[in-house]
């Protein structure tokens, strides 16, 4: 009788080696799996909310250019797009109302194609960080317009505010 293993006992240790091996190996890959989709999912969040200030930053660009339609209110409760849009042209000039109305318009309609289940205001505010897209929370109070674009990302929504001070 010999005191060592015989050789089909150290084939079969082997075998159960080989076997932890490759169940280490694939817990490896399914570990890396999941880091890849949280950073995929993180950069899709990210993604979304530079599109979002971005279009808040157009919207404050577009409410600057027109202070005479701020200083008369135009801005103050911008909630639904208006029906009826002008046709400025060089010859026939917008009046402020005309101005903030179709600003509006233009940057909703932006807001819709650019984020999923986008949508804007641009309203008078004193708290402005707050609101959803069914409502808003523009208390119409205050000296700052917020700008508010909502968008929905993965079944909750987002928001970014952005408060202009003309």
């Amino acid at each position: 009788m010999s005191i060592g293993m015989s050789a089909q006992v150290r084939q079969g240790f082997a075998l159960i080696e080989v076997l932890v091996s490759v169940v280490i190996l694939a817990l490896a890959a399914l570990g890396y799996a999941k880091l890849q989709l949280s950073g995929l999912s993180a950069n899709a969040s990210a993604m979304w909310r530079s599109k979002a200030t971005t279009l808040a930053y157009e919207a404050a660009d577009r409410v600057r250019a027109n202070l005479p339609g701020v200083a008369a209110g135009q801005y103050n409760n911008l909630i639904t797009p208006s029906t009826s849009t002008s046709a400025c042209t060089l010859t026939n000039v917008c009046t402020t109302t005309q101005m903030a109305a179709r600003d509006f318009v233009q940057w909703r309609t932006a807001v819709l194609n650019v984020l999923p289940g986008g949508s804007g205001v641009i309203c008078l505010d004193s708290t402005a960080d707050d609101g959803t897209a069914a409502s808003p929370a523009c208390d119409g109070t205050g000296s700052q317009i917020a700008i508010k674009v909502f968008w929905t990302e993965r079944g909750t929504e987002s928001r970014f505010v952005n408060v202009v001070r003309p």
